[in-house]
């Protein structure tokens, strides 16, 4: 089998399809990445690259992003079909957070299979769009306030859905509109954990929740200059890769969790200059730390939201205070504490005084740190990429229905 894997040139997402490459590469397959000149992969990661000029950065502002998106869909789109042609694949992998995996599939006449890197997009009646942080709720409410948001969500993404309806008319596949519409219909790969995730009775069965892609990671040593007291609770606080930058809100969490007395480490992903770094009272700041390895000696993580730092967690058994900031994080923050591994502030709720009253609830109530703990007592059984490249398999094996 000849797979093409999408994907938007994301950190996280770049590194969870080449654990599914490197799978179906162990397993006899090819896999090839198609991508936009200057994206970086691992070494031994296959790629076909579009012609032309270098991908554009990814910018950090919303909109901006969502243009930066649109322009990266057109492109691949109207340079990747001749390319796709040429590789001949049997399969497209496809981010549901790029379209065009599902208009080139589409197009080609060839499966495609979904993959949520982080929260599904796939339709359910109840659950909001990811980027909003709302509660599951199927009544008629929970419905009218859902079809609201999916009405701003439209608005906002205008320009990709220009993009797709565009291709879509191009190549004659419908009426497809909205990302949503762009999904596979057999099988979406998520990275959730089991029972992490809202219920999906209605339109979830072809989703296949299988835990991180990424398993089996080298095992990491905790920093030797760090040396948190034992008689003292010990909170990680990290805003992630792209959010490092907010000097201002990881100092309120580091005085916050030393007003509720705790010891804090604070990461900041090489985002701030040292005498940035310097300014946040924490008791330990750094660039970067093993995260996994802080972890198993942490007794709560205050984070962004981010699926997998919040994967992390749950496989450490460690509680969260959840602080999303963008894209889908408030849909992960909402899973934490509907779950009850966590608490979540909206932003109009991070003063010093509420985050720290927020931290000492969940130090002080052993219920978070049991909930996480169960979790983590699954996390052993989530099948990560070997089990996500058994359903492609299965997918590919079964016996398609003829068309007239």
């Amino acid at each position: 089998m000849r797979a093409v894997l999408i994907t938007p040139p994301l950190h996280s997402h770049l590194r969870a399809f080449e654990a599914l490459s490197r799978e179906l590469v162990r397993r006899g397959h090819e896999a090839i990445f198609l991508t936009e000149p200057g994206i970086a992969l691992e070494d031994g990661v296959a790629q076909a690259t579009l012609p032309g000029p270098p991908a554009r950065p990814q910018p950090r502002r919303l909109l901006a992003e969502i243009v930066t998106g649109a322009r990266r869909t057109d492109r691949l789109c109207r340079e990747g079909l001749g390319v796709l042609r040429g590789l001949s694949p049997d399969l497209v992998l496809g981010d549901q957070m790029e379209p065009a995996s599902g208009l080139l599939a589409r197009a080609l006449g060839v499966p495609l299979v979904s993959v949520a890197c982080a929260v599904p997009m796939d339709p359910e009646p109840g659950i909001p769009l990811p980027f909003l942080g709302w509660p599951h709720d199927p009544s008629a409410d929970g419905l009218r306030r859902n079809r609201g948001g999916e009405r701003v969500a439209d608005l906002l993404m205008t320009p990709q859905l220009r993009v797709i309806r565009q291709w879509a008319q191009s190549w004659s596949l419908g009426n497809l509109r909205r990302l949503q519409d762009c999904l596979s219909p057999d099988l979406a790969l998520s990275q959730m954990a089991p029972g992490f995730d809202y219920p999906r009775p209605a339109n979830g069965c072809h989703i296949a929740p299988v835990g991180p892609f990424r398993k089996g990671q080298v095992a990491q040593d905790f920093p030797a200059d760090i040396a948190p007291d034992p008689g003292r609770p010990f909170v990680y606080a990290s805003l992630g890769t792209l959010q490092g930058h907010r000097a201002g809100l990881l100092a309120r969490i580091a005085r916050a969790c030393r007003q509720a007395g705790a010891q804090v480490l604070v990461s900041h992903a090489g985002s701030l200059t040292d005498d940035q770094a310097c300014a946040i009272p924490a008791d330990w700041v750094r660039s970067f730390v093993p995260q996994q390895a802080v972890l198993a000696r942490a007794d709560l993580c205050v984070t962004h939201a981010g699926l997998n730092t919040a994967l992390e967690c749950l496989a450490a058994g460690v509680p969260m205070l959840a602080l999303p900031l963008t894209h889908d994080q408030p849909g992960v923050a909402a899973r934490i504490a509907h779950c009850g591994a966590g608490l979540r502030l909206h932003p109009w709720q991070r003063s010093t005084a509420r985050i720290a009253a927020a931290v000492r609830t969940l130090l002080d109530d052993p219920g978070y740190r049991q909930t996480a703990r169960r979790f983590a007592a699954q996390a052993g059984t989530w099948e990560g990429a070997a089990g996500a490249i058994d359903r492609v398999e299965a997918l590919f094996t079964a016996p398609r229905p003829a068309t007239a």
